[in-house]
């Protein structure tokens, strides 16, 4: 079920931060950089990723539920966002870093982030991650992605964060 022209999508802040981190909304001279393999000063070396690059296929500006650049210091690492606007109060996240800062926290640090601002508007989050993937698995889990409801036709386990009470 997709929303009703007269259905009022709440919006997210347009930039989310946390102790070390801005989560930017990808432009769309961004998403054109990144389409066209063009890199930018601002950018880790390692930066876009494969799946940062399929993510910016997404980009609508002012959309504030599409994917943002996870930027630590001066440098976008990796990305987080959603498969869009929410629908019936859920919606999908994603995320992902360059390996170089993995292993530090800033998955978690990014997703706790966007997760306070879509509990403040009410919207469940769900995301996919493959079995095998044990520090991502990690990371939903310690955001409190405790729902598991199966897989999905891609053999990835689907975890939901259910709204505080």
């Amino acid at each position: 079920m997709t929303p009703d022209a007269d259905d009022q999508v709440p919006s997210l802040p347009a930039l989310i931060s946390s102790e070390r981190l801005r989560l930017i909304p990808i432009s769309s001279t961004d998403a054109a950089d990144m389409l066209a393999g063009r890199h930018q000063d601002r950018w880790h070396p390692d930066y876009p990723r494969r799946d940062d690059v399929d993510a910016a296929t997404m980009v609508k500006d002012g959309d504030t539920w599409g994917p943002r650049h996870v930027v630590l210091g001066m440098l976008a690492v990796g990305s987080i966002g959603c498969f869009g606007p929410p629908v019936d109060g859920e919606t999908e996240v994603g995320y992902g870093l360059v390996e170089a800062v993995r292993g530090a926290g800033v998955a978690t640090e990014a997703l706790r982030a966007l997760v306070a601002q879509t509990d403040l508007v009410g919207v469940r989050l769900r995301a996919s991650v493959r079995p095998d993937n044990r520090a991502s698995v990690r990371v939903l889990a310690t955001c409190g992605f405790t729902e598991l409801r199966g897989s999905n036709e891609d053999g990835e386990l689907v975890m939901a964060r259910p709204l505080p009470s």
